[in-house]
């Protein structure tokens, strides 16, 4: 992916969420990382109306080169890529939202260390485990700290993640490209309505259900 193609896949995909309510008003931010630097949407931008020429273009020591100010989530998009790619090489898009049922779910009392059990094949199949990462401020270097953190904890286990929740905030994906960060992202949000809609909790697959998604589609989970 060429650098304006990536501006306009960033532009097309914050166009797509704000259009079906994956964010509101100016929450939210998209980035991409570059061979030498990386893309972001700008701070306070509201994802349906993005200028490709107006996103922030950072080089790798994370200096401002071009565009508007960039996202102050820039510090903790860039510890996530650097933790990630040890255990994914093609992660380059990374999105943070504050989708309503996911942060809905992390609003309730005794929820757990991860937001969602495995409830659907395609939750596992698609998203894996999300770990849930303790409130901080949002921008705050000890959120990006503990997301870096995560990943690592979850990577070295064998078990390598595509999203973590942060409390009280949102979710944050990543994956190879814009467009299939979204399709994680997505698939995480509508597994949270589900779960919130369900009347009585529904029984998670179980570890020979999960087992056969693995071999078959390479589940991470």
């Amino acid at each position: 992916m060429t650098e304006n193609q990536a501006r306009e896949a960033i532009c097309q995909v914050g166009r797509s969420l704000f259009e079906r309510g994956y964010v509101h008003a100016t929450a939210g931010n998209i980035s991409v990382r570059l061979d030498d630097g990386f893309l972001i949407t700008p701070t306070d931008a509201c994802l349906g109306f993005l200028d490709p020429a107006r996103l922030a273009r950072l080089d790798a020591g994370l200096n401002q080169l071009s565009g508007d100010r960039a996202s102050k989530t820039i510090q903790l998009h860039r510890r996530i890529y650097e933790a990630a790619v040890p255990f994914d090489h093609a992660t380059r898009c990374v999105i943070h939202t504050h989708s309503t049922h996911c942060v809905a779910l992390s609003l309730q009392d005794g929820s757990g260390p991860e937001l969602l059990p495995p409830i659907t094949p395609y939750f596992v199949m698609k998203v894996g485990r999300v770990p849930v990462i303790p409130y901080h401020r949002p921008g705050a270097p000890a959120a990006a700290e503990a997301v870096a953190q995560t990943i690592a904890h979850y990577g070295a286990q064998g078990q390598p993640i595509r999203a973590v929740m942060l409390q009280r905030l949102g979710p944050n994906v990543w994956h190879d490209s814009p467009g299939a960060a979204m399709a994680t992202l997505e698939e995480l949000e509508e597994t949270a309505r589900l779960w919130l809609l369900s009347q009585s909790r529904p029984t998670p697959l179980g570890e020979a259900q999960i087992d056969e998604l693995r071999t078959t589609f390479g589940a991470r989970w």
